[in-house]
């Protein structure tokens, strides 16, 4: 596992005081499309490890960034740079379109 798995505790910590672009994955074990995209999640970790912080929150055991970031559906993709949201996803994406979120940010 090469992403960072966040807690309502170290989500602060982790996100907002990075000096990469993060890419937080909201997510939760029962949903099919999370599920979808997972394996692209942990592909994207691997081959952009040390340019992006690649990050995978599950919203049924963590609610308090969830609600902050008003996460209404999963899956739910948010780019933070410079401990800001700056790019927002909601659904299953194709591998190319979770990159050009958070390409610009590099």
């Amino acid at each position: 596992m090469s992403y960072v798995v966040l807690t309502d505790d170290n989500f602060d910590n982790e996100v907002l005081t990075s000096e990469l672009p993060v890419l937080v994955d909201f997510w939760a074990p029962w949903c099919g499309p999370c599920k979808m995209i997972g394996p692209i999640i942990e592909e994207l970790a691997k081959e952009y490890s040390g340019k992006v912080k690649i990050c995978k929150c599950n919203v049924d055991e963590n609610q308090s960034a969830p609600a902050k970031y008003g996460i209404r559906s999963i899956p739910s993709l948010i780019v933070f740079k410079d401990g800001k949201e700056v790019k927002q996803a909601v659904g299953s994406q194709p591998k190319e379109s979770i990159i050009a979120l958070f390409k610009d940010y590099l």
